[in-house]
Formats: C-alpha cells, structure tokens, sequence
C-alpha cells in the first residue's frame, strides 16, 4: 500500500460498495449483519444481528448483560438521533451501606460494581423505531451460530484466556465461559446454548421477558446468591433513553457525540481547542502535532473529571463547555514549548475495558454507529448459567467520594466510557464511526477526525494511523513530573519525535495493545466506503 497511498502504515484500501455496507470486529458478525441486510433488514437490524453474534464469538468485549449506546441517521427525517442504553445501580446497595464497607473504589469482579444489563432493552427500543424484520428473524444468525458452534478467532481466543484465568472462580463463568475446564483455543467451535435459548426468547416474547419475566426473576435470584443488590424494581423500572446527540464543528466537518454519562464530549472539547491550531498533511507525527495535541487532551480531561456524570443527578455546564469561546480561554495557557501540569481528579479504573462497536448502512440511506460492552472483558464475571451470559461491573466507574458529580448514588447511571460517533457535512451524513477501548475513545475519535480532515487521509488509513494515548494525571509518589501524565506512542512515529517530546517535558513511553479498535462506515458519492481496524480480528464488507 505505501506505493499507492505514500503511507507506510495503510494495511490495505478501503472497501466500497454500492448498497450497503458493514464494519464489525468480528467477520462471522460482518456477514450476519449482510445476511440480514439482503433479507430487507435496515441498518439498524443489522446492527442488532451483528451485536447479537458479537456476544457468542467475542464475550471478551460485549454481551446481554451489558449496556450499548448508538447514533442512527434517519433518511426519513434527515436527522441524527442518539439512544442511552446504560443501566443503573442498584436501588437497595445505599450510599451509606456503600460507605460501611470502606472501599476507595468498587471491585473490579464480583457482585458489587453490578449494574442494570441495559442492551436488551436498547435493541428492542432500536428495533421498534428504526428496523425492519421482527426481532426473532435478526436474532436467527446468533442463534444458529449458539446452537451450532462458531470458531473462535485467535485475538479473541487470546483475550478469552487471560480473562478464563482471572474469572474462573466467578460465579457461573465456568460453567459457560470454560467448557471443559478451559478457554477455546484458536479455531475451537464454541457452543452456548443456553444463550440460544435466551436470544429465542427475547425474539419472540421481547423486552417484557427479559425486564418483566423469568429473565429478570432469574438475573435478581442468582446475583443474590452470590451477595449482590439488584432487585425486581431494577429491572422493571429499567428503560433506556432518546437523547440528542451533541456537536461541534472542526474545520467545517460536524463531530456528533452523545452526551454525559459517556465521555463523547471530551472528543469534541479536544477539537475545539485544537481548532486554534493549523496543520497541514505534512505535519502528521511532527512534535508539534503531537504535543498540542497531548496538550489539548489534558484540558479536556480536567473537565471530564469534573463535570461528566449521569445529567438526572448532575447539571453539567454543556453549552459552555462545548463552547468555541471556552475553547479559546482555556487555549490562552498553551505552551507551544512545554508539557503542561493537569490537574484531574479521575477515576484510575476508567482506561480499563473492552468493548465492541460497529457501524452498518443500508439502501435507504440508514446510517447506524454503535457500541456496547460489559466493561472491563467479560465484565464482572459473574454469569447465569441458564441464561448463558454475564453481567458488566460499569459500577467500578462510580466516584465512592461524596459529593461530586458521579458520586455512587441508588438507581444512577455511572459515567460512561463508551461513545460512538458520527460525521456530517453541510448536514448531510458523512461517516459512522468508533473506537472502542476505555479513555482511549475520545483521544482516537480526535484523532480520526484530524487524520481525514488535517492530514487528507482515507478511512482505512484513518485508522491504521499510529495512535497517540496519553494516560494519567498527577503522581503521587513523585517519580514522574507532577501532573503531566504519561505520553504513549504505537510504533510508526519517528525518533525525533520521541526525543523532542521528552525534551519538551513529557514523559513518552511504549505501550502495546491499549490503541483501540476502529470501524468505519461512510458514504462517498453514490457509494459506501467500509474500513476495519487491522489491530482487531475485524472486517468491513458490503453489496
């Protein structure tokens, strides 16, 4: 490829098709998302077919018991609108028996970061509004694949093994996650036929049997066993949002995200302070580049330590902080020369996680961004064998300190790190597009923005771009420059660039595989283009 794009890290040319168009993580999911595509499905079916089968093949990143959120163009109304399909925490776990147990944060496994499994209710909700097919008909690829057996792709098996030999002693995981005693190798067909039952039962009795019947009576009964707090009215009470997706212009290009409890309005604050800035396509990967970017970062994420939560419990300063006024205030203390201090109060927990997100077009111009997971792999680890699936710990992402915005509170979102997005230009739709991997989300999603629109790249070179993550805040222990966080770069930035970083005050070091993984959807012309991330076992494909 870098004959042909001049690009020494293109993987390969993006795909193009005329009809329509799939980006998963996953091929077997890429082709049950155009399986039901060609049967008349919409974009949104799609999506809801791929994430299904997504659960069974990659429960590494996503599943049933964890939460998704979404953005959907809609060519009727010619509009973007955005779904919150987060859970809430448990009603009967009280801020003062929280308390009682003296933790600094809630565990990462187990049953107390548990929180309300909000996928089912978002595909049902999905599925009314925007599909085609019945629900029963775009579950029917998972499904078949549950009862029949899928191979298990070799990252996936990789990811499968750490997390069996962290997990194993969680209740119920290895009854489902572990046949045999063990994780799937590379290759092995993986069976859950539990979760075929579950998949058959929500697509032919919908989201009343999993929030209202014997789904949620079993989910109550087996997390109590186990020492947890949900209760019936958590399930029963548990319905999913219709939010607008918010915006802010780069360079004449649109950015929509959604709004707090997700952190997609720190890719947008990074774009408005990078605004003041100008770069030409020559300048990727030049120190200049990279450190106002690294600087940019930093102001962003002081303001998502402060002000991003669940909104029903915290008015967040939005019109403000998406403003291009505070941008240009905040950028008035950018040192073209030196690392700045960054003063966060975050949450340490919030760059763990894996996740799935994916992107889906159709012919009648449906355009649909998407992402859901359980956080932190396979999420709290504890499953319920007779539903063949297990719950997500987002709770580890409350704050157990009193009195700020995403403090832990009964029947409360927690921040989010889970964001799609999506671009438009002179209001039309561009691309639907993600990167999953924790506080990495909003960093890449800047950064996929500034490679199309900065640097004149292409999708797929969009994202095979080496990535940029800065990580950290102050250090308590004072080994590292207080404040500064820590600077790493995926190969394929130069020496020199390294070097005057680090004589710029920064703190770069190495890091591998905490970059992400990237989808793409966009229409070009009277075409879709698809790009699939080349760190993940992913594929775009279309007709």
């Amino acid at each position: 490829m870098d004959r042909i794009t001049g690009r020494s890290f293109a993987t390969r040319s993006e795909v193009i098709a005329p009809a329509a168009m799939a980006a998963t993580s996953q091929p077997l999911a890429t082709q049950a998302a155009l399986e039901i595509l060609r049967a008349g499905g919409s974009a949104t079916d799609a999506a809801i077919a791929a994430n299904a089968l997504l659960g069974l093949v990659e429960p590494t990143g996503c599943g049933l018991g964890g939460d998704l959120f979404a953005i959907i163009w809609d060519p009727r109304d010619q509009k973007l609108h955005g779904l919150n399909g987060s859970g809430r925490s448990p009603r009967n776990l009280s801020t003062q028996e929280l308390a009682g147990l003296g933790l600094d944060f809630l565990p990462a496994h187990g049953p107390l970061p548990i929180t309300v499994p909000g996928c089912v209710d978002g595909w049902c909700e999905l599925s009314a509004r925007f599909g085609k097919l019945p629900l029963a008909e775009v579950l029917a690829p998972a499904i078949r694949y549950a009862r029949e057996g899928a191979p298990i792709s070799e990252l996936i098996a990789h990811y499968w093994q750490g997390g069996g030999a962290r997990l194993a002693q969680q209740p119920g995981f290895s009854e489902v996650f572990l046949p045999g005693g063990k994780a799937p190798a590379k290759g092995e067909r993986f069976r859950n036929p539990s979760l075929a039952d579950t998949l058959e039962r929500i697509g032919s009795e919908g989201r009343d049997w999993f929030y209202n019947g014997p789904a949620a009576a079993e989910i109550v009964r087996f997390v109590a066993e186990c020492g947890g707090w949900l209760c019936a009215e958590d399930f029963s009470d548990h319905h999913s949002e219709w939010i607008a997706p918010i915006s802010t212009t780069y360079r004449g290009v649109e950015l929509w995200e959604l709004p707090p409890n997700t952190q997609g309005l720190a890719a947008l604050q990074i774009l408005n302070l990078l605004e003041n800035e100008s770069f030409e396509p020559a300048d990727f990967g030049s120190p200049r580049h990279l450190h106002a970017f690294i600087e940019a970062k930093k102001i962003a994420f002081e303001d998502r330590a402060r002000h991003y939560a669940d909104l029903d419990f915290y008015e967040a300063p939005l019109e403000r902080l998406l403003s291009k006024e505070y941008a240009n205030e905040r950028w008035q203390h950018f040192d073209p020369s030196r690392s700045q201090r960054a003063e966060t109060i975050a949450n340490p927990h919030v760059n763990e996680g894996d996740t799935v997100y994916l992107a889906t077009a159709d012919s009648s111009g449906q355009m649909v961004s998407w992402i859901q997971s359980n956080y932190r792999g396979f999420g709290s680890g504890v499953t319920v064998p007779s539903l063949g699936f297990g719950l997500q710990d987002r709770g580890q992402l409350f704050d157990l300190r009193p009195g700020r915005p995403n403090s832990y509170a009964p029947a409360k979102r927690p921040f989010h790190t889970i964001i799609p997005a999506f671009l438009t230009r002179d209001g039309a739709p561009w691309a639907a597009f993600g990167v999953m991997g924790g506080d990495t989300q909003p960093q890449a999603h800047a950064q996929v923005v500034m490679n199309l629109v900065d640097f004149g790249m292409n999708f797929q070179e969009a994202g095979d771009a080496p990535r940029i993550l800065h990580t950290g805040s102050s250090d308590p222990e004072g080994r590292r420059p207080r404040g500064s966080g820590r600077v790493f770069l995926e190969s394929g930035f130069e020496w020199e660039t390294l070097r005057a970083l680090a004589s710029s005050g920064h703190d770069v070091g190495w890091n591998v595989g905490e970059y992400g993984g990237y989808q793409a959807v966009a229409r070009e012309g009277d075409s879709y283009v698809g790009a699939s991330e080349s760190r993940k076992d992913g594929q775009a494909a279309g007709y």
